[in-house]
């Protein structure tokens, strides 16, 4: 079964850890979450009701029982009983993470929240994150139920702590996050651009589909379009107001996503990756992969065991060529 485009950027995320566990808040309160980079949360709302802020958004969400919701962008959060209260900040109230534990706050009882926490990881994570929206609130019975039994599960295997319990919090991680993605994408994701929105457009999606099918193919503007149903113009236009950027310079910034991502997690050599993503030359490649990354191939690679998690240089770290300060944060849609 081919990967399709939702699956293939969200598996350069690359999540690498996994907490599940429970809040249990009485009376009133509110506590806002500041560092939340490279994270991506799943929550269900067990009982009571609260509200959610998240930074750039310009209203909050009121949350009820039996709702989920998902905030996969990384940016900061806060939830409250009431959103006109001032917050505290979560490192006063939760402790160092622990698979399975719950939090009471204030003696509890009159609101419950279960979730799941994953952290994702490598140099173009922030800008993957910011493709997303910044609130995936499910509202449908049949989604909400299905998620809530993911993240039952995930908190039951972490208690446990069977065999085999970790891999399978891993995979259900997964597949919680992209439950929620597309259940938000079938219940008409609101107006908004980049790749994640532009999926939600079936003749988008399928011009996107193509290229991530085959990326190393000679796409042009007229097959894109065909693959659309579409003419060309009427597609150049719709796709550069949709996604943000041309259709050839979305493959460019996608072929050069899966190049920096082999190049840090393979063997291959750079006339291997060249080759496979239907370049002629491994001149060629390079000057293209610059272009779109902000250094060459090698640089990219050589620069690869300096980095931390989230793509920054390691402290006491430097690098002769200096690319890693030069490296431009990469996503699937500038503006």
């Amino acid at each position: 079964m081919p990967m399709d485009p939702l699956s293939d950027i969200l598996s350069l995320l690359k999540p690498r850890s996994y907490v599940s566990a429970g809040f249990d808040a009485g009376g009133d309160w509110a506590i806002r979450f500041t560092d939340q980079q490279g994270r991506i949360k799943c929550y269900a709302v067990a009982s009571g009701e609260c509200w959610l802020t998240v930074e750039d958004v310009s209203e909050p969400v009121r949350l009820r029982a039996g709702e989920c919701f998902v905030l996969p962008s990384g940016r900061p959060f806060g939830l409250a009983s009431d959103a006109a209260l001032e917050p505290v900040d979560s490192s006063t109230v939760f402790p160092p993470a622990r698979p399975g534990g719950v939090v009471t706050y204030n003696g509890g009882g009159d609101f419950f929240l279960v979730g799941s926490r994953f952290a994702v990881s490598g140099p173009h994570v922030a800008g993957l994150l910011r493709t997303l929206p910044p609130i995936v609130h499910i509202h449908r019975e049949p989604d909400q139920t299905a998620l809530r039994w993911s993240v039952a599960q995930m908190m039951h295997e972490l208690h446990a702590q069977r065999p085999g319990g970790a891999l399978i919090a891993q995979h259900l991680a997964h597949m919680m996050l992209i439950q929620a993605l597309r259940a938000y994408l079938a219940e008409g994701a609101p107006a908004g651009v980049g790749w994640f929105h532009a999926l939600a457009d079936k003749q988008m999606s399928a011009a996107i589909g193509a290229m991530h099918e085959d990326p190393a193919h000679r796409w042009t503007l007229q097959a894109l379009a065909e693959r659309a149903c579409m003419s060309r113009s009427s597609f150049a236009a719709r796709f550069r107001e949709t996604v943000g950027q041309t259709p050839m310079e979305y493959l460019a910034r996608w072929r050069m996503l899966l190049a920096a991502d082999r190049l840090e997690n393979s063997a291959d050599s750079v006339s291997v990756i060249a080759l496979s993503l239907g370049y002629e030359s491994e001149s060629a490649f390079s000057t293209a992969f610059k272009r779109v990354m902000g250094c060459s191939p090698r640089q990219h690679a050589r620069g690869r065991g300096l980095r931390d998690s989230y793509g920054r240089v390691a402290p006491g770290e430097e690098m002769s060529n200096s690319h890693a300060a030069a490296e431009p944060t990469l996503t699937l849609a500038e503006t």
